[in-house]
């Protein structure tokens, strides 16, 4: 017998998007299961002592109960340190600043969920992501950035391939925060009122030097300006990024200090004093890895927006071919703290083209 109602598989992860994401989902007449990923289990609540990510299933558990709708748990725990925390602490090491959320999205909530969501026979998979999609008359599916611009997540979406993206449903994201703050009230749910999570996509907040310290051990180097003046030491390179500012200490006063550069041959800290240093900004960046929303490269030369960062405002740029399979990025206007191994993500207009991971800038 056909299925009367089509199947969703909802991520929920306790807190009040993908709550909402589920309640929406019901209330558009969807079969909605509920499914709670356990990828941690080293991070503990500060209130009570224990794993965080009990207490987080037990949001969603009461969320699920509220709604009338089974709660599926999912532990991922191995596959996650192995496909996105193996692969944060490599980039670190090498000296670059990764991404784990873009990782996560692709290799796990998008991946082996979605796997899950088939064997369960659903439809479809949603997450509370502020993101939106569009589906041509073919199924072709575009991402585009949420209505809420300060809560867009198609940044962290640029990987996730064409085949997860028709399967894949995003309730939330023509929607404000604050609307759908309200609906979770509407909708009477026991997460209404509970704080945003922060920090690292399954891990949460923490102190990410403390965290690379588990696996990266410390070695300590140098501080330097431009001209190779030693001002004082650092306790290791992968505890900083291209324009930071935070615990850089040195002796010489004056304006604020910023990282400018890595040196990595001989594990030395570059800094500049200066907030606008020419230093710290960027003409041109190489991309590589890339990958495409709509699952075929871009013919360049191309014009294009490019974010360099989360909740950065998209610069103008034009994307060239570069060295073998990488492209060149070439900004109109000067880019600030652009560091490698952060994403690059390509916009036209609303829509987010894919994107890759930057190896490589030009001052």
């Amino acid at each position: 017998m056909a299925k009367l109602r089509q199947t969703v598989l909802v991520g929920m992860s306790g807190g009040v998007d993908s709550s909402v994401a589920a309640a929406l989902l019901v209330e558009q007449g969807f079969t909605v299961i509920g499914g709670f990923i356990k990828n941690w289990s080293d991070t503990k609540d500060l209130a009570t002592g224990e794993c965080a990510w009990k207490g987080e299933r037990r949001d969603a558990l009461r969320v699920a109960a509220k709604l009338d709708i089974p709660l599926v748990t999912f532990d991922f725990e191995t596959a996650y340190r192995r496909q996105v925390v193996d692969l944060l602490f490599k980039g670190y090491a090498k000296g670059e600043t990764p991404n784990p959320d873009v990782l996560c999205n692709e290799e796990i909530k998008f991946g082996l969920f979605l796997k899950e969501a088939r064997k369960l026979g659903c439809d479809f998979v949603a997450t509370g992501h502020y993101a939106r999609l569009k589906r041509d008359a073919d199924g072709t599916t575009h991402l585009l950035r949420g209505m809420d611009p300060d809560k867009d997540q198609s940044y962290f979406l640029y990987r996730v391939p064409q085949a997860a993206l028709r399967l894949s449903l995003f309730p939330i994201g023509g929607l404000r925060k604050s609307k759908v703050r309200k609906l979770a009230r509407r909708f009477k749910l026991p997460v209404a009122d509970k704080p945003d999570s922060q920090g690292i996509c399954f891990i949460g907040k923490l102190d990410m030097v403390a965290f690379l310290r588990k696996r990266i051990p410390a070695k300590p180097g140098d501080i330097t300006d431009e001209a190779g003046c030693v001002l004082g030491r650092h306790s290791g390179l992968d505890g900083y990024t291209i324009g930071q500012r935070e615990r850089i200490q040195v002796a010489k006063g004056g304006e604020p200090w910023f990282v400018a550069d890595k040196d990595l041959e001989n594990n030395r800290l570059i800094i500049v004093q200066g907030a606008e240093h020419p230093r710290l900004f960027s003409t041109s960046v190489e991309i590589s890895d890339l990958h495409w929303t709509l699952g075929k490269p871009l013919v360049y030369p191309q014009p294009c927006a490019i974010q360099v960062r989360y909740r950065q405002v998209p610069v103008l740029a034009v994307l060239a071919k570069g060295r073998g399979k990488r492209v060149k990025a070439v900004f109109k206007h000067p880019v600030k703290a652009v560091a490698p191994g952060q994403s690059a993500v390509i916009y036209r207009g609303a829509e987010c083209l894919g994107g890759g991971i930057i190896t490589a800038r030009y001052n």
